[in-house]
């Protein structure tokens, strides 16, 4: 009985004197950290980190396809540069924390996360793109550019469809262009996704074009032939505008089927 009042005397006592201890247990990210010299000053725990010709600096652009990893001052595991004085430790995989900013909406669990115009804070991804990986928590606060901290699921990779339970992936034509112009960075199979969509899209923009301007052309020659027809022949170019527009959304259409499904 002696015993075992002195060991609870005893785990009382570490707990009183290191609560510390248990706080970085909780706050630890998963995954190994390799130290790595950042330009940018003033880093701190949660930032996200992308790779540039000049360096490794501080994320500023959205969905970044970039990015190389996330600060974190409590790795499981870290292998640090002894040589560089201002080297951070850096997760490149895992479950990590990660500084978020309701930016872009409420963050709910299962959201993909990319990120953002504010310097190494990432928000709700909400169209196709690069993204960082999957929110384990919830974030929201109505000061959109006030940062929180989340763990995330940390998996760099480019998205083209819904994520997790809530994370609808939305894209227009810009966003299908810019994707296929870079999409020597994703996956093979992403890039074909990307440069298909980007094809039928141009196809059927050049098909109405060409379609149109040669129904408009007949329409002037037959106007000139026969001007008291004039408004069958308006009302025949109208017709042919519409369907070409038509044409063109269709093309539009297949070319969103592509990316999402």
């Amino acid at each position: 009985m002696k015993k075992i009042i002195i060991a609870l005397g005893s785990l009382a006592l570490l707990f009183g004197l290191y609560p510390s201890l248990v706080l970085a247990q909780t706050l630890t990210s998963s995954g190994i950290a390799v130290s790595v010299s950042i330009i940018d000053k003033n880093i701190q725990d949660g930032d996200i980190i992308t790779s540039k010709p000049e360096g490794y600096v501080l994320s500023t652009e959205p969905y970044d396809p970039s990015v190389f990893g996330v600060v974190t001052n409590s790795p499981a595991v870290s292998f640090e540069n002894i040589v560089s004085a201002d080297s951070k430790p850096v997760i490149s995989s895992g479950k990590i924390y990660v500084r978020v900013a309701s930016i872009n909406g409420e963050i709910k669990s299962g959201d993909f996360i990319t990120t953002s115009t504010i310097k190494g804070v990432g928000q709700k991804a909400s169209q196709i793109g690069f993204v960082l990986g999957t929110a384990l928590e919830g974030y929201n606060n109505s000061d959109k550019n006030k940062v929180g901290k989340i763990l995330v699921s940390f998996r760099p990779h480019y998205s083209s469809s819904t994520g997790g339970s809530e994370a609808a992936v939305r894209t227009n034509l810009l966003g299908i262009l810019k994707n296929s112009a870079s999409a020597a960075t994703v996956s093979p199979v992403a890039a074909l996704r990307f440069v298909l969509a980007a094809l039928i899209a141009l196809l059927s923009f050049v098909m109405g074009f060409m379609y149109f301007g040669r129904v408009a052309m007949n329409g002037v020659e037959a106007l000139g032939r026969n001007p008291m027809a004039g408004r069958l022949i308006q009302l025949s170019v109208i017709f042919n505008l519409l369907l070409t527009i038509g044409i063109m959304g269709i093309g539009l259409a297949i070319s969103y089927l592509i990316l999402i499904l």
